[in-house]
């Protein structure tokens, strides 16, 4: 691609700078949000109940959920 790769990287980075200084968030939406974490580690911790069921209950994978109660 040669040259314009690079133009390409830079007008990129200039964009996501300015959009980062105007406040927007960027990559991908959070499948549970900070209080559906809380809660699905107390119901692992506290209840014992099984990391699969807590998925279940929010329709995410069983890995979402165990990345997210780490």
């Amino acid at each position: 691609m040669g040259d314009g790769g690079e133009l390409i990287r830079a007008r990129t980075s200039e964009g996501r700078e300015r959009a980062k200084a105007r406040g927007v968030k960027l990559g991908r939406k959070p499948k549970l949000t900070e209080r559906q974490k809380r809660e699905a580690i107390r119901r692992r911790d506290k209840l014992g109940e099984p990391v699969r069921e807590i998925a279940r209950s929010y329709n995410v994978s069983h890995s979402t959920t165990s990345r997210s109660a780490a």
